[in-house]
């Protein structure tokens, strides 16, 4: 006898939504909810399985029998199967066994719409109710200050497995540990935000997140959802944004999650041409399928509703863009256009954006996209994706390409380090040192450095000030922010004990430093954006490789300069341009003692003349350390 009471969450408008790709709140209906109906208490399930022929709710309460609770499929056509189970209740594991009209394929899933799941490698879904008094009120009040384009946006990148661990243990830090040890380290390093690289639950740990099972549920690894959800209170309190990464891009073949769900391809494409990935050998959204758009922006709101989430960075967009991304030709089919296009991702990145700014207009959505696809980060009414920012990895490739050269062909490929402006401002561009430029072979960041070991960590200071000073919002990956030697291992923690040594601990308060001149310097953010915020004084200078630009905000009576010394000869009384008279004051210089650098070229007295140079009506001589840069203000 079948205990399944008959009942629903949804109504027929509900439905109207699902079908049309419309229902942006999916998790509300969708999975397991908790509730009385008639007085008892029990479950309510619902899942998508629109080819099946019986779905029953196997779990701990019934031995895990199929057919001792089926679900009812509804009438309107919709492919949902729902239902109340009386007495089961928060944390019974369960998953949903699936009888396929398929060829008799039976599936067994974990929950696409579960709030938790077991610790990895279980595989069940868990009856959850989150109960968490949230005490960020006072930070989701002016976090639209700080998510703001026209604020400071520093990010940390972290992979919490590998952060730090507890040796003695060995284990991974809890999401309460981290509540206490990392908000305190990312604000003692000045960053404004922290990126969590996937933290929703994935089966294999090698794929550091980026193969998903559990949307709805943050990973099990670490704690309980109420104990992320005291790590991001944590960080509010310290008034520091969160940022997830999100991947709408792909998904994993593991029988428990969405492949094949009902026996059919419900979830994925089912071309392979467009519904399988080569690079990562995973299964690929049908973005034409409107059910399958609902749950994906549903999954974006309820991190950033349940879990006040500041921004999403969504991963892998390329890849979603183009049709041909990472085939050879015959491998893919045109677009309705005849171009390469994936016309039905477009329009669902712009979907997605639109809506989760018109629900959260204080939030970010960032995007991982390194090709030159026009717009991403341009509104959806003038045609663009509708992003707020953009990864900017051309930028990144020419940076690294350029510092790992030795110092003395660097003014050979002066253009290198010049090129990122001629394209500066046609998105809203973060600059990215993420996990993926220290893995695989490609090295540490300091690792890339040339010379000898003061001349690497001189290089690394100069990279740093120079990123820091440069237009767009910045990103650093753990490990980096104290010039990690070693290539991050996603099994072991950071190279913490390097910092018992100078050099690291000069790389330490250089970015620290730097992020607390970005906060502090509004001619550094208020226009990072806008070409008005930017003027080179000299990009041309190849025969010295130094480079030079001016930073403005706001005040038209407050102008930074940057200077950057690429090679290691001192350049003692430099000249350059400066378009009004004013004084001039030294505010940053990696090259003093406190940092690691030789201590020997400060600039303490600066006159500013009535001499023209570098096509500025005034200019003034600077001392301009080895391997260095440094960081003036004027004021008019």
């Amino acid at each position: 006898m079948n205990s399944v009471q008959t009942y629903s969450l949804f109504t027929d408008f509900d439905i109207s939504l699902f079908k049309a790709g419309k229902h942006f709140r999916l998790h509300e209906k969708m999975g397991s909810h908790i509730c009385t109906v008639d007085g008892v208490k029990g479950t309510y399930f619902a899942v998508w399985a629109p080819s099946a022929n019986q779905v029953s709710v196997i779990g701990d309460f019934n031995h895990w029998q199929d057919g001792e609770h089926k679900l009812q499929v509804r009438w309107d056509a919709s492919g949902i199967w729902e239902g109340f189970i009386p007495t089961v209740g928060h944390s019974d594991t369960y998953k949903y066994k699936i009888h396929s009209n398929h060829n008799g394929i039976v599936t067994e899933k974990a929950d696409p719409f579960a709030r938790r799941a077991e610790h990895p490698p279980k595989t069940a879904s868990i009856v959850y109710s989150t109960d968490h008094v949230w005490k960020d009120k006072d930070w989701m009040k002016k976090r639209h200050k700080h998510n703001s384009l026209k604020a400071p946006y520093s990010v940390y990148e972290i992979h919490l497995g590998s952060w730090k661990r507890n040796v003695e243990e060995n284990r991974s830090l809890s999401y309460s540990e981290l509540a206490t040890e990392l908000v305190t380290y990312i604000k003692e390093m000045n960053f404004t935000h922290v990126e969590l690289m996937p933290i929703m639950e994935y089966p294999y740990d090698p794929s550091w997140g980026y193969q998903l099972t559990g949307y709805f549920a943050p990973t099990s690894r670490f704690g309980y959802p109420e104990e992320l959800m005291t790590l991001i209170d944590a960080f509010h309190q310290n008034d520091i944004g969160v940022i997830l990464d999100w991947v709408p891009s792909h998904f994993p073949e593991d029988a428990h999650g969405l492949g094949n769900f009902d026996g059919t391809a419900c979830y994925e494409h089912p071309d392979r041409r467009k519904g399988y990935h080569p690079d990562w050998k995973s299964l690929i959204f049908n973005y034409e399928r409107n059910e399958v758009r609902s749950f994906l922006i549903s999954n974006a709101l309820f991190w950033l509703d349940q879990y006040h989430i500041d921004g999403l960075r969504v991963d892998a967009v390329a890849s979603m863009l183009y049709l041909d991304y990472s085939r050879e030709e015959g491998e893919w089919e045109p677009n309705d256009q005849g171009g390469r296009e994936n016309l039905a991702v477009i329009s669902f990145l712009q979907e997605l954006n639109q809506e989760v700014y018109a629900s959260f207009p204080d939030v970010q959505t960032i995007a991982e996209e390194s090709t030159s696809f026009p717009m991403v980060s341009k509104p959806v009414f003038v045609g663009g994706l509708g992003f707020g920012m953009k990864w900017m990895m051309g930028w990144m490739h020419d940076t690294l390409n350029y510092f790992k050269r030795d110092t003395l062909y660097r003014n050979h490929h002066h253009n290198e380090i010049s090129f990122s402006m001629t394209y500066g401002f046609t998105e809203n561009f973060m600059l990215p040192l993420s996990h993926d430029e220290v893995v695989y072979g490609k090295q540490s960041i300091l690792g890339r450095m040339p010379g000898d070991e003061w001349q690497r960590f001189a290089n690394l200071r100069l990279l740093y000030t120079y990123m820091y000073t440069h237009p767009g919002g910045k990103l650093l990956f753990m490990g980096s922010e104290f010039g990690q030697g070693t290539e991050w291992d996603f099994k072991d923690q950071l190279d913490w004990y390097v910092l018992q040594y100078d050099t690291h601990k000069g790389v330490q308060k250089t970015v620290a430093d730097l992020n607390h001149l970005y906060r502090t310097v509004p001619a550094l953010y208020e226009k990072q954006f806008e070409a008005e915020g930017f003027e080179w004084i000299a990009h041309d200078d190849s025969e010295n490789a130094v480079l030079s630009y001016i930073r403005r905000g706001n005040k038209p009576d407050t102008l930074i300069i940057g200077v950057f010394n690429m090679t290691p000869v001192p350049r003692p009384k430099y000249r350059i341009g400066v378009p009004l008279k004013g004084s001039l004051l030294e505010i940053f210089n990696s090259d003093a003692t406190i940092y690691g650098g030789t201590g020997k070229y400060h600039n303490k007295k600066l006159t500013v003349s009535k001499t023209s140079w570098n096509g500025k009506t005034h200019s003034t001589e600077i001392m301009v350390p080895p391997l260095a840069g440094i960081v003036l203000e004027l004021k008019v």
